[in-house]
């Protein structure tokens, strides 16, 4: 975040950091107050105004992502930030081993994980080119301006940051648009009718970000995959924790994996 300072990715100045134990007992970080509005479900997207407004909105944000893409890791300082190559391998290796942490015994969809992880290794393309990568991008990541929601104000939430693919990015973005997102995150505004088709908002980051949707099966497909193993490790969590009613979220499982499997076919 102190690094993207002074970039075109509007972010929270940083204030602090500490990465030992001796203020609060935990490594932490410390960022400026942001005013402004987080747009988290359906209602509050509405709340935004007119169609064409939440159209303005969602252009900014893909902007922003494009803005962020561009920057020079290595001009800011963040060289170092992660491998510079092999982050496709990566991905597809780590969320494979996570799926056989979090998977229920005798899952029923057990062989459809397994088919597109396969599918997944067999098909990972030449890295576009090497770029920060947010890893969780959309619009409740973000904070817009309190009264003009077509301005992005600061990007939050990242956690999940390092050198990668963009594309990865902008494929997982446009995968959280699907509705079975509701089901992992409910009523996510993201996933709502109101925002463009992940089609839409493919091709907007496509010219915004000036950057060809090479392999784009391929990446929709890890995106779907990452997504289905995220909703996979929600309902683990919450079965280890004793909750009651964990069904809802394990139902995204199989219409995602599937997802991922036609884009591939």
């Amino acid at each position: 975040v102190a690094a993207l300072a002074g970039t075109p990715v509007p972010v929270a100045r940083a204030v602090t950091m500490r990465n030992d134990d001796s203020v609060l007992g935990a490594p932490f970080q410390m960022v400026e107050f942001v005013p402004g509005r987080v747009v988290r479900h359906t209602r509050e997207l509405e709340q935004l105004g007119d169609k064409a407004t939440i159209e303005a909105c969602v252009d900014a944000l893909i902007t922003v992502l494009a803005d962020l893409h561009a920057v020079d890791p290595d001009e800011v300082g963040l060289g170092d930030f992660g491998k510079p190559s092999g982050y496709l391998e990566r991905q597809v290796r780590r969320w494979g081993s996570q799926w056989d942490l979090v998977k229920r015994a005798d899952d029923p969809c057990d062989g459809d994980v397994r088919k597109l992880h396969a599918k997944l290794t067999d098909a990972i393309p030449p890295q576009s080119k090497t770029a920060i990568v947010h890893g969780d991008y959309r619009i409740d990541n973000t904070i817009l301006d309190a009264h003009d929601p077509t301005k992005v104000v600061a990007v939050l939430d990242w956690e999940m940051s390092t050198l990668g693919d963009p594309l990865s990015d902008a494929a997982l973005m446009c995968v959280y648009r699907h509705p079975m997102f509701n089901l992992v995150h409910a009523d996510a505004a993201w996933a709502s009718d109101l925002i463009p088709s992940a089609d839409e908002l493919a091709e907007k980051y496509s010219r915004a970000a000036g950057q060809p949707l090479d392999h784009w099966d391929f990446y929709m497909a890890l995106a779907y995959f990452k997504l289905a193993i995220i909703g996979a490790g929600i309902a683990y969590r919450a079965r280890e924790g004793g909750a009651a009613d964990v069904d809802e979220v394990g139902d995204a499982l199989a219409p995602l994996i599937a997802a991922g499997l036609t884009a591939l076919s």
